[in-house]
């Protein structure tokens, strides 16, 4: 695939970088010296704006299938696309940072029931805060992914020290029926467990199966019980706001601490009945003063790295139970993990999976991607003339879990005499590495 990615900012090097490997990329951007980072890698940049057609013309779009813009200025992103569309039959991919330029968009679309010349619109903010929202609406999860019309989940749980599930075999920990432990993740490296693993305090375990069963699952080795009442949101910027509005709606009760007097005014006005502070959320008297560690979950999403870590460091030392904090990418989220925080999400992270998944890779048909990218999540269609097998009996090339069987419109959580016909669709979930022979091996 050819991608034009028009913007050598963060986000666009991260989306070049992430996919230069494959495709064929060539970076856009108005100054020179933010091209000089892709020197060393096999990247095609060019010094010019997207709204220009000469430059657009240079960078070959008519032979192009893809076109990101992703600068920093939400209106040049726009025209970008439309110049884009009107030399070309380009897919064109828009990034917004501002509410009110998704809400034109959108309504253009809806109106017009057309794309116009913006075939998808990427607000990583809203990614960020849709993933943040479902973290904190299931006790203690690290991560939550969605299947089969919302039938089936992933949830993936840090294993203390009073957990039931400590030092056990798989085989012996008397997982609910219906759900199944695809993966555990030790030290940063991941494992596709049998039933000989062995499950250790600190461990991240990754479940898969229908709702109900993870519930009965998690009620079993959930000690605490706990159900989230109240949020503490430090940083009242777009996923400040957002954030706390989708809370309000679950009736969960917000505190958020925002530095700028006039933000204060805007959310104040804004929200209904979430308490709005105004003041510094690094602030330790300011914190303890107003009992920000005793929140069930504490928000830290500042539109800084070092201001997040800090105030994450703070509450957590007060005793806070649960952090989720906003980093600027995946490297960045993996130190904050280590030094104590729970959750870390990066909304550029969010964006490029959004790319990856739906856009980039999706003839792929990947439905998720787990543990910044060690893990993918794969549908793969058993082809009709297919011969029923049941699960013990088939032998993946690579580590690999069947975790969900889709039969027209019935979910099965499949065990090892579970069948597999032809025209069902299967569930994968395998390391990222050997996506493509899994999906080869069961396409044959």
């Amino acid at each position: 695939m050819k991608i034009i990615v028009y913007g050598a900012n963060e986000i666009g090097s991260y989306i070049a970088t992430e996919f230069f490997e494959d495709h064929d990329i060539i970076v856009l951007d108005p100054q020179q010296e933010n091209l000089a980072s892709f020197s060393n890698l096999d990247i095609a940049t060019i010094c010019g704006v997207g709204n220009s057609a000469e430059t657009l013309k240079e960078a070959e779009i008519k032979d192009c299938d893809l076109f990101i813009a992703c600068t920093n200025d939400d209106e040049s992103n726009i025209v970008s696309c439309m110049m884009a569309k009107s030399l070309s039959c380009v897919r064109t991919v828009c990034f917004v940072s501002q509410k009110e330029c998704l809400k034109s968009l959108e309504t253009l679309k809806a109106e017009t029931r057309t794309s116009v010349f913006v075939d998808d619109i990427i607000w990583p903010e809203k990614l960020l805060t849709k993933e943040i929202f479902e973290i904190i609406t299931i006790p203690e999860a690290l991560d939550v992914e969605s299947f089969a019309n919302d039938e089936a989940r992933l949830l993936e749980y840090r294993i203390k020290e009073d957990s039931p599930l400590a030092g056990k075999m798989l085989k012996d920990c008397n997982i609910s029926e219906g759900t199944l432990v695809v993966g555990i993740v030790r030290n940063d490296e991941l494992d596709i467990p049998n039933g000989l693993s062995e499950i250790q305090v600190n461990d991240k375990v990754i479940f898969m199966g229908t709702i109900k069963s993870l519930n009965e699952t998690y009620s079993e080795f959930n000690t605490s019980k706990k159900v989230v009442k109240n949020v503490a949101i430090i940083g009242g910027g777009s996923v400040g706001f957002e954030l706390a509005r989708s809370l309000e709606k679950v009736n969960i009760k917000v505190k958020i601490i925002e530095k700028d007097y006039q933000r204060c005014e805007f959310l104040s006005e804004n929200l209904n009945g979430s308490l709005v502070l105004n003041g510094n959320g690094a602030d330790a008297n300011l914190l303890m003063q107003e009992s920000i560690s005793e929140a069930d979950v504490v928000i830290c999403v500042t539109d800084s790295d070092e201001k997040n870590l800090l105030c994450s460091l703070l509450v957590k030392q007060m005793g806070a139970m649960r952090v989720i904090t906003r980093v600027g990418n995946a490297i960045t989220a993996s130190l904050f993990e280590k030094v104590g925080v729970d959750v870390a999400l990066s909304a550029k992270e969010a964006a490029v999976n959004e790319i990856k998944n739906k856009i980039v890779d999706s003839t792929q048909s990947i439905l998720a991607t787990v543990e910044r990218g060690l893990a993918e999540i794969i549908e793969v269609e058993i082809k009709e003339d297919k011969s029923d097998i049941i699960v013990k009996d088939v032998k993946l090339p690579a580590k690999a879990v069947i975790a969900i069987i889709m039969r027209q419109n019935k979910v099965i959580i499949p065990n090892g005499q579970s069948l597999i016909r032809g025209g069902d669709k299967l569930v994968i979930f395998t390391k990222s590495q050997d996506v493509d022979i899994i999906r080869e091996y069961l396409q044959k």
